[in-house]
């Protein structure tokens, strides 16, 4: 009898497991670690969006809704989206709700995309975006960012990297790993690329509250850039509500009924709860979510400050709620830097070149950590590179 494993198919066999599961299973096995790891707010979330959720199944909530989600969570997304970025999205045609914004970046992938259809992935840049091209029978291909350039995505390295086949641009401000924010003028730059060649945006805004210099500015906002756009966002990271998994994305009534055609067929609706949890936030959570945020801001000025005073290089990262400093002077490459740190000093980072391979010579750093976590962390750390003669 052949092999089960033969019966896989080999586009799934091709695709590596997540580079941060990979390390957090590393992570599971030891004890006494400070995480710097997992993206995920030390935060539960607020009680009053928690509250909302018991009321609700005690008033029976506990159907299917629209597949397209609640029209009044819709509409609430929709004046958010109004007032905070200046873009207006009809809830009845321009707006679907997903399991996180990852369903609606897999939704994406599978309706734009053809085989051998390329999508342009600025890199370094969370973990997903690739397997769900290539799981969609496209090609990713990496545009890489640099440091020197704030990890922006430049015009200059976008237009290198397009070809005929270029169809989707994915964009992903602020940054996951590396902090990098895109300003409006910065957006501006790379319009006229993305029309000229016909390229539909994927622009991925779950840390757009995490702005701590400048405003958020997103693309779809942009002259002639909605209808080629898709805006996807959620409640994990501002309001604390990672395991809610609550997403939404917005753009072109076509677009977006035909995401709902697969929507229907793979996962039919958000669940109810949190969607009815998702209301309350939108409604009454600007406050708690401000308060997170600005501590946010208080240990990203910490663990940089931190990082800087035991040498590592370190760009000021803008958004989110992450540093990506640089280990080259280490002489290690990133996973050996890691896996010695988690051994020697438990502390757990991740290595950049799980984010790709220009993330290769970097670390990321989660600072969605205690105060008190960060400082022995950074203590940890600066003992880790004395000991090996690398400070």
């Amino acid at each position: 009898m052949n092999s089960i494993g033969n019966k896989i198919s080999p586009l799934v066999k091709s695709i590596p497991p997540s580079g941060i599961r990979k390390f957090f299973d590393l992570v599971a096995q030891t004890e006494g670690v400070i995480s710097l790891g997992v993206g995920e707010p030390d935060y539960v979330t607020p009680w009053h969006i928690r509250e909302e959720c018991f009321y609700s199944l005690e008033r029976g909530y506990t159907m299917y809704t629209s597949n397209s989600g609640l029209p009044e969570l819709r509409e609430e997304i929709a004046i958010y989206l109004k007032r905070n970025l200046g873009v207006e999205y009809s809830p009845a045609k321009e707006i679907l709700v997903t399991v996180g914004v990852s369903e609606a970046l897999d939704l994406a992938m599978r309706v734009l995309l053809e085989p051998d259809d390329e999508v342009l992935v600025p890199e370094p840049c969370f973990v997903s975006y690739a397997p769900g091209a290539v799981l969609a029978y496209g090609k990713a291909v990496p545009v890489p960012t640099y440091a020197s350039d704030e990890y922006r995505l430049t015009a200059e390295n976008l237009e290198k990297c397009i070809t005929p086949r270029s169809k989707v641009l994915v964009l992903a401000y602020p940054n996951n790993p590396t902090g990098g924010i895109m300003s409006r003028e910065d957006l501006e730059a790379l319009t006229g690329l993305i029309i000229k060649h016909d390229l539909i945006v994927i622009s991925d805004e779950i840390y757009s509250e995490l702005t701590y210099q400048g405003e958020h500015v997103s693309i779809a906002s942009l002259p002639g850039m909605k209808d080629r756009t898709l805006l996807m966002n959620g409640f994990s990271k501002a309001y604390a509500m990672t395991g809610w998994r609550i997403g939404y994305v917005c753009g072109h009534p076509e677009i977006i009924a035909a995401m709902t055609k697969v929507h229907q067929y793979t996962i039919m609706c958000a669940p109810i709860m949190g969607q009815k949890a998702a209301i309350e936030a939108l409604r009454h959570g600007e406050t708690e979510m401000r308060r997170m945020i600005d501590d946010y801001n208080n240990r990203r000025k910490l663990i940089l400050s931190g990082l800087r005073s035991i040498g590592l290089q370190c760009f000021e990262p803008r958004g989110a709620f992450y540093c990506f400093p640089s280990i080259t002077s280490s002489g290690l490459n990133s996973e050996e830097f890691c896996e010695k740190l988690l051994n020697e000093e438990q502390v757990a980072v991740v290595p950049g070149n799980a984010f790709g391979s220009n993330g290769e010579g970097h670390i990321r750093c989660c600072y969605a950590a205690s105060v008190i976590n960060l400082e022995k962390a950074i203590e940890r750390m600066g003992n880790f590179l004395q000991r090996h003669g690398l400070k």
